[in-house]
């Protein structure tokens, strides 16, 4: 089985740095690409097929939770975890609705994004090559 693939898509390049930095410390993952705009994510997204999509929602280009139902169409088998400023259970409940499997605001990212993809390889639902 190889290592987990991630996927980043978040305009912002000091959050994606970061992110690469956090997920990269684990081992048996691994951050496949990062994309800037909604738009970037699918066309990284279909042609990396991660495992695991960060999506952020306020991008440029297209925002994510525009993306988000075009994702779960270009590859179905990746696992999308919403990443955002905003502290909203509507945002949340808009989300899952779409496909996300998590949503993790980004003040709680150190704490709760690493047990949210942990979550995710525990249901079995991540297929690896």
């Amino acid at each position: 089985m190889g290592p987990l693939q991630i996927l980043i898509a978040d305009d912002n390049p000091l959050v994606r740095y970061g992110l690469r930095i956090l997920l990269q410390r684990h081992e048996g993952w691994t951050v496949c690409g990062e994309a800037a705009d909604g738009l970037e994510a699918l066309e990284k997204a279909a042609r990396l097929k991660p495992n695991v999509i960060l999506l952020d929602i306020s991008m440029p280009k297209l925002d994510g939770l525009s993306a988000l139902p075009l994702l779960r169409e270009k590859v179905p088998d990746s696992e999308v975890i919403i990443l955002t400023l905003f502290e909203s259970l509507d945002i949340a409940r808009t989300a899952a609705s779409a496909g996300a499997r998590a949503y993790v605001a980004k003040s709680l990212l150190v704490t709760h994004l690493v047990p949210a993809i942990e979550k995710l390889e525990l249901t079995g639902n991540l297929p690896r090559s």
